[in-house]
């Protein structure tokens, strides 16, 4: 079995180590920066652009955060970097631009973005060309299991993870039938998905799933996103290592 002490050495900050009063909007360089100095391992959110570069962001659109709106997929790199956010000077970094920041100095932990709309081959050779030559530990990880599958064809030296929770909200699942829904929420698609690790919604634990995935399948076990005390109570019993925000774990 591969070792990766080195993904679960130290607790996850979501979308890097934010803090909108502090000036560090998520996913942005100044909040990646910050967690890489504080020692952290590092989430980030990887979308393409309409001209197929991958970049990193949340949302499927730029209303939120921005001073633009719309789909983050219809623009291309250089529309998303002319786009201020409203709260911060940075602008939306390309997956190079974070790889630099990185440098090897944290762990980074990037979700592959998915619309579950079909195949997404060409995010995942997106993702795997900026990561080579890159030496610093990371790791990919979709809710998609077909990206993580494509992961393990494209690039099968990279270590990939699928995201996971009970697939009931409707915002999200309210269009897929109730097998599809079984599969992601049971995790059925394992032997083929052949993930190396997993990363699972923080309120769930513990459930039949999350023991599954510790004591059959003997994979790490990553937990999200751990915001109040009650959660990290129940990350520390019932998972390997926390993905947090809201808080400093080492304060």
């Amino acid at each position: 079995m591969t070792d990766l002490s080195w993904l679960t050495a130290r607790p996850v900050a979501h979308r890097g180590f934010h803090d909108a009063s502090a000036g560090r909007i998520e996913n942005t360089p100044t909040a990646i920066a910050a967690a890489a100095d504080r020692g952290f391992a590092i989430e980030i959110d990887v979308h393409l652009s309409s001209d197929g570069k991958a970049f990193v962001f949340h949302d499927e659109t730029l209303d939120r955060l921005t001073e633009g709106g719309g789909d983050v997929h219809a623009r291309t790199m250089a529309d998303l970097q002319a786009v201020p956010f409203r709260a911060t000077s940075d602008r939306i970094p390309r997956l190079e631009e974070v790889l630099e920041i990185v440098a090897g100095r944290s762990t980074l932990v990037i979700e592959v973005k998915s619309a579950f709309a079909g195949l997404q081959t060409d995010l995942v050779e997106a993702v795997a060309d900026a990561l080579t030559g890159y030496h610093g530990p990371v790791a990919v990880m979709s809710f998609d299991p077909r990206i993580v599958a494509d992961f393990a064809r494209v690039a099968p030296g990279l270590t990939r993870g699928i995201v996971a929770d009970d697939a009931a909200e409707a915002k999200h699942y309210g269009s897929f039938d109730a097998a599809t829904r079984a599969e992601l929420a049971n995790l059925d698609h394992l032997p083929w998905s052949r993930p190396q690790f997993i990363a699972y919604w923080v309120k769930l634990l513990p459930n039949a799933v999350s023991r599954r995935v510790r004591d059959v399948y003997r994979l790490p076990l990553l937990t999200w996103t751990v915001r109040t005390p009650e959660d990290r109570a129940a990350a520390d019993a019932h998972a390997d290592q926390m993905i947090f925000e809201g808080f400093d774990p080492a304060a």
